[in-house]
């Protein structure tokens, strides 16, 4: 019998808001450096391949609030210098990282509180589980969304990072439950899906982006029932 359910929170509950790029051009903006949103946007991709490259190379940065954020830095850093900016290009990017601090930049998908209200209307506990910072809890917090949770683990908190099982079963332990009682929803194959499992969880996949094949990933919290058999 299902206990609880935990959920990651980048690209499952929560998106930047309005957007990286657009958070990087106010930023870089508001200290003089005035660059179109466009030729930001048109570097994002190579933002991103920064950070996969240092994930898949030791992705235990997450365990640690210090190299979570020198690696922040490194990736806004590189952006800036791209767009031209040198002297300032480490002070922009500390600013960027600081910026995402901030609750008002983040907002959670339309889905997530009546899913949240669904369960909890079930008797189900609720927990997070997010390889993030230490500023999760305040986030989440300035989004009104911790009164609907039970847990909130992060991976910078506890020094433990998923995929490795025993983040999941920290997050159990927090909440009384058994790894066999919870399910875990997150966006990632190898951090969430593999890493649940691991722990003997069951992992569901959210798909916020369309990468995956629907009969594998949900595309919404709003069948989150139906793929854990729960309605018809």
């Amino acid at each position: 019998m299902v206990r609880a359910v935990f959920f990651d929170v980048g690209n499952t509950l929560l998106f930047p808001y309005p957007g990286v790029a657009e958070v990087c051009r106010e930023v870089f903006s508001a200290a003089g450096h005035c660059r179109d949103l466009a030729d930001i946007e048109q570097l994002m991709p190579l933002v991103d391949d920064f950070y996969e490259d240092a994930y898949s190379r030791d992705d235990t940065f997450w365990t640690d609030e210090d190299r979570t954020s020198d690696l922040w830095v490194g990736m806004y850093s590189l952006l800036a210098r791209k767009l031209g900016i040198e002297d300032d290009a480490t002070m922009l990017a500390e600013a960027v990282y600081e910026e995402f601090g901030d609750p008002s930049r983040w907002m959670a998908y339309a889905d997530v509180a009546p899913a949240f209200e669904r369960l909890r209307e079930r008797g189900l506990a609720l927990g997070i589980i997010s390889n993030w910072d230490r500023r999760l809890e305040s986030i989440l917090a300035g989004l009104g969304l911790t009164d609907m949770l039970d847990s909130v683990v992060s991976s910078a908190a506890v020094g433990l990072h998923k995929p490795d099982p025993r983040i999941f079963e920290h997050a159990c332990a927090s909440l009384g439950v058994a790894a066999c009682e919870a399910v875990h929803v997150g966006d990632h194959h190898y951090a969430d899906v593999l890493g649940a499992r691991a722990a003997g969880m069951q992992p569901v996949l959210i798909d916020r982006h369309g990468v995956h094949d629907p009969a594998v990933a949900l595309d919404s919290l709003d069948t989150l029932e139906v793929r854990l058999g729960w309605v018809a």
